[in-house]
């Protein structure tokens, strides 16, 4: 057997096979987060056709991806995050089956028509969709699987094997599952979506998966000063090249800290910031309310955890979870009234989007409310509801 048969056309060391499947893995990941995830599926960036082509033909090439079954699959996986229907939830599902056959599990929902005509509209349909990357869509897999071995023998194996286990273990499996079970939550909301970890460098930045579910439109992911986005540079990258439009990012609180009137423009404001509203809530009347507690009465000692329970999102607590919190509001009328307030915000949220005048109303009255209310910080933070002013950056 010649050498080119065994080894390939090209000569490595051992390091630069390793390196070029991370590079085709890496641009596999960027052409799933950019294109797949953050165009397509949410219309957060424009591409430009040539660049959104490419992504196109990498997926197809690489890992036999069909944009419109993505797209709806994800769209669904959105619709009903964490509930019934959700097709890889590791909250129905459990984390262990998500993490390893969630590729079978996007199989399964992918191959439903129903799901692919109600939410794969609005994706790619020319004729290269139609009689190359969706008819023939493993024909790219056996390309890519003969180029390895020409060029790369048989160390191709190995790479071609790392490669084609990439997107289901880490797209699939870490991002579907991990990303809702374990990691931090910067925004409270009924999904369980948690950020993995504060830098998104491996997975194209959707490691910052809380964060997206919080503000799914947007294009960018990182939200705090510490985060990191690696799909955001790049898309800063490409925006500078004219290669990408960014049409939507996540909303920035403005504060007008002279502003006094309770308002349409200041229900809208905070409409539009309610997650961060939520967040701040935790801050600011939460955790000083747990500490003056601790500090008025010496002999007091909040279970462990409890202080997450006490912002963590009603339908997301179990039936253990549900207990402890409720002994806990049994024997504290001022955690009580707390969680009281938290849940008639979210109450608002929901009477906002259906009824804004009745809303308005109702904000007014919780303002008043929880500024009579003899908490200290809930009172600030009523009054500072008020500072809120809309933002033309809504997501």
């Amino acid at each position: 057997m010649s050498a080119e048969l065994l080894y390939g056309l090209l000569d490595l060391p051992w390091w630069g096979y390793a390196l070029v499947t991370f590079t085709i893995v890496q641009v596999m990941f960027l052409a799933i987060t950019l294109f797949l995830h953050r165009e397509q599926s949410h219309g957060g960036l424009t591409l430009h056709p040539a660049l959104r082509h490419f992504f196109r033909f990498w997926l197809w090439f690489t890992s036999g991806t069909v944009t419109k079954e993505w797209v709806a699959v994800h769209r669904k996986h959105h619709a009903f995050a964490d509930q019934d229907g959700d097709p890889h939830s590791p909250v129905k599902h459990g984390l262990k089956k998500v993490l390893f056959e969630g590729y079978e599990l996007y199989v399964v929902a992918s191959r439903d028509p129903e799901v692919l005509d109600r939410f794969g509209r609005g994706t790619p349909d020319d004729w290269m969709e139609r009689n190359v990357y969706s008819r023939y869509s493993k024909s790219g897999l056996v390309l890519c699987g003969l180029l390895h071995i020409a060029l790369f023998g048989v160390f191709s194996i190995i790479m071609f094997a790392a490669q084609l286990a990439a997107q289901p273990f880490f797209a699939a499996g870490v991002i579907n599952g991990v990303g809702h079970a374990i990691g931090y939550r910067s925004f409270e909301m009924p999904a369980a979506a948690r950020n993995i970890v504060p830098w998104g460098l491996l997975v194209g930045g959707e490691e910052l998966h809380n964060n997206h579910h919080a503000f799914p439109r947007s294009a960018r992911f990182s939200l705090q000063p510490w985060e990191f986005d690696m799909g955001w540079m790049w898309i800063r990258i490409f925006q500078a090249f004219g290669l990408a439009t960014v049409r939507k990012v996540a909303p920035a609180p403005r504060i007008e800290a002279k502003r006094a009137s309770l308002d349409a423009d200041t229900l809208q404001a905070l409409f539009t910031n309610r997650f961060h509203v939520l967040r701040e809530y935790g801050r600011s009347v939460v955790a000083p309310v747990c500490r003056e507690l601790a500090r008025r009465d010496r002999g007091v000692k909040l279970p462990a955890g409890v202080r997450r329970l006490l912002v963590r999102h009603p339908e997301l607590l179990g039936n253990e979870a549900r207990r402890r919190l409720t002994e806990v509001l049994a024997r504290h009328d001022v955690l009580r009234s707390v969680v009281e307030f938290r849940d008639s915000l979210y109450q608002l949220w929901n009477d906002t989007a259906a009824n804004k005048a009745r809303a308005l109303t109702q904000l007014r009255e919780w303002c008043a409310r929880a500024e009579a209310s003899g908490i200290q910080a809930l009172r600030d933070f009523a009054l500072s509801l008020r500072a809120y002013v809309p933002s033309p950056a809504a997501a």
